[in-house]
């Protein structure tokens, strides 16, 4: 067995490098230093059969060194999946299947797309901390039931563990005590810039018993068996794993050493003697089918006594318990629905509250109806309103609880999100809008991979905090809304809070909620059903058009006093509240010139950046908005001092209309 499992191992390798070389793209070291360990965890550790890829009780794995991508794909066309030798051919190219970075597709078994350096081990903890919180749920109906009950593993590099994001999410693992969370080390000791020694001196190994993991080490990370045992005696452990193979950018064969440390010249002269060495084809693309063969069939023979073991428990539920057959289902098949209609809520017109509030309200109003809804916040609960009561906090003596206390970890909570969404679940983040920074790398995979994850954000304008600039956002909401495929909504109360919240769980995809942390009156023309198409009429002009103006949130309300103390001055103003640039955006051109008739003068009104708003206001002139950082004081003297105060906005307004 030793001699076919090495020439389909060395198989794998070169046909990682014929794809790097072909499209030239791709770290050829990576084939020499990982691909051994990838080989040792699809041959002989990971529970995943490429004809069932949504088997919902899998093994997952995290490819968050990028690099090794090649090396992924060579070894998922080994095992079985429906990735062709033309597809591996079309490695980095357009459209292809695969691409230079893992990118999401289950069913050609890459659960999620690696995204920037280190974002894939926070990626790695949500998908273990969903599988622990599964495993619970199911086992909370039946104590023995086996149905949940599988690992997460994540291949890194050096690189990985230098970045922020990985100890914010490691840190967060080990508090959480996700046994079931495998970190695989491709030690090189290796960057880009040279040695890591030039950049990081720390002891790896003593920063890892800070936090409490379990440590293993393999001094020969080219030994499959040594790779393997790792793997199982990671098994044994209460704490998560990080396992360090020790491996080289080349091996000692000077050939390869040759090939992997001068990626860019022209080594077709090595590869070929390097092929030769090996016994393959020096036919690029070309294997042999007894190394495909026998990786495939080793796999099956290995993990399909356990498929069986599980689908004859789930067969069995059919019958036996409804409940947890009902659970499983949802998470299979990832069909996520909540019976919520924002006409079944009826405010009273006195109502009056802050934003946050409303929001907590309607948090509480979905939490009940499904078990699916989990989320938290970066240290800030207690200001950003979002718990959800009746349940406590998530941990691993109360793995069920559904608020997740991130800690002063915002980009990890993004990340930790978006593998907790993977894995099926519904998830909200909260934190200050101004930090919303920390978060836009997490937030850009959330787009790419249109993950159902809610981004909260609260204290919206310059005047929600008396600390400063540094506290104070202006930029933020135009940097939202610039991410593609990511659905920002800026309610301004508890109706459209309603209606954003209505449209978020009826629709796939990121979103982010911005709410005021001021009291917001409920106004009289708002309605959570026209938050869909992103921006409706909530004062209509009473005789004449003369201007409209657009405004989002709290602004609403000082928008249509406005309308209504110049009307006392024979000036007749429409009103538009725009809680949603994205979707009025996707609205008929015709229903946009219903709203903004093209030959009337319309103005914008937002507490940040006028940058976006040059797109609906009639000139650059007519956009209201702040364009510089703000200072510490009271919010009303913020306000003043940037001429956002009320009577500083209707001399503005009323000059701006009467003007020509």
């Amino acid at each position: 067995m030793a001699g076919k499992s090495d020439q389909a191992l060395n198989s794998m390798k070169m046909l990682a490098i014929d794809m790097m070389r072909k499209s030239g793209n791709g770290h050829l070291s990576t084939a020499f230093s990982a691909g051994p360990i990838i080989y040792a965890l699809y041959l002989n550790e990971l529970n995943v059969l490429a004809k069932r890829p949504n088997w919902v009780n899998r093994d997952r794995f995290v490819l968050s060194e990028s690099y090794a991508s090649s090396a992924l794909y060579s070894m998922l066309y080994f095992a079985g999946y429906d990735i062709s030798m033309a597809d591996l051919e079309r490695y980095s190219a357009i459209d292809s299947f695969t691409p230079g970075s893992p990118e999401v597709n289950i069913e050609l078994g890459v659960e999620c797309s690696t995204g920037a350096t280190g974002q894939g081990i926070a990626c790695a903890v949500g998908m273990a901390l969903a599988e622990r919180y599964y495993e619970n749920l199911c086992r909370a109906i039946d104590k023995k039931s086996n149905l949940i009950d599988y690992y997460t593993y994540v291949l890194c590099s050096e690189s990985d563990l230098q970045e922020g994001i990985s100890y914010e999410a490691l840190s967060f693992a080990s508090t959480q005590k996700l046994n079931k969370l495998v970190i695989i080390l491709d030690s090189t000791k290796m960057q880009k810039d040279g040695s890591v020694e030039i950049s990081s001196t720390e002891d790896i190994v003593k920063r890892f018993e800070a936090l409490n993991f379990n440590i293993i080490g393999v001094k020969n990370g080219d030994n499959i068996n040594d790779i393997t045992s790792a793997f199982k005696e990671a098994h044994k452990a209460n704490m998560p794993t990080l396992i360090i193979c020790n491996t080289k950018v080349s091996f000692d064969n000077s050939l390869e050493s040759v090939i992997s440390l001068h990626d860019d010249e022209d080594q077709e002269e090595n590869i070929k003697s390097l092929k030769e060495k090996y016994h393959l084809s020096l036919e690029p693309f070309t294997c042999d089918e007894l190394s495909i063969n026998y990786v495939t069939d080793y796999i099956i023979n290995r993990v399909s006594k356990k498929y069986e073991l599980w689908l004859r428990e789930f067969n069995e539920l059919r019958e036996s318990n409804s409940e947890l057959l009902n659970i499983i289902n949802l998470i299979e098949k990832n069909d996520f629905s909540v019976d919520f209609d924002s006409t079944n809520y009826k405010i009273n017109d006195t109502y009056c509250e802050d934003g946050r509030l409303s929001n907590e309200k309607v948090i509480n109003f979905i939490a009940p109806k499904t078990r699916f809804f989990v989320g938290g916040s970066a240290d800030a609960t207690a200001d950003t309103k979002t718990l959800i009561n009746n349940s406590g906090l998530m941990s691993y003596e109360n793995p069920t609880g559904r608020n997740i206390a991130f800690g002063c970890r915002e980009h990890a909570m993004g990340e930790i999100l978006n593998g907790m969404a993977l894995s099926g679940l519904r998830v909200y983040g909260s934190t200050y809008l101004t930090l919303a920074d920390y978060l836009k790398p997490a937030m850009r995979m959330s787009a790419m991979m249109n993950l159902p994850v809610t981004y909260i954000f609260t204290h919206d304008n310059i005047g929600a905090s008396q600390d400063g600039p540094s506290c104070q956002p202006v930029e933020q909401l135009t940097m939202l809304r610039t991410i593609p495929n990511m659905t920002v909504f800026k309610p301004c109360d508890i109706n459209e809070t309603i209606g954003a919240w209505e449209y978020i769980l009826k629709h796939q995809g990121p979103f982010a909620l911005v709410v005021s942390n001021e009291k917001l009156n409920i106004l009289k023309h708002t309605n959570g059903k026209y938050v869909q198409y992103g921006a409706y009429i909530v004062r209509k002009e009473k005789y004449h058009l003369d201007a409209v103006i657009v405004a989002t949130g709290s602004e609403v309300n000082k928008a249509i006093k406005i309308a209504e103390e110049l009307f006392t001055n024979g000036i007749d103003i429409r009103v538009v509240s725009m809680p949603s640039v994205e979707l009025f955006c996707k609205q008929n051109p015709i229903y946009e010139e219903k709203l903004l008739p093209k030959d009337t003068k319309v103005i914008t009104l937002e507490a940040g950046s006028t940058m976006i708003w040059n797109r609906f206001a009639t000139a650059p002139k007519y956009t209201i908005g702040i364009d510089k950082f703000g200072l510490s004081g009271t919010k009303d003297d913020v306000l003043k001092y940037n001429n956002f105060d009320y009577n500083s906005l209707l001399l503005k307004i009323k000059e701006m209309i009467e003007s020509e």
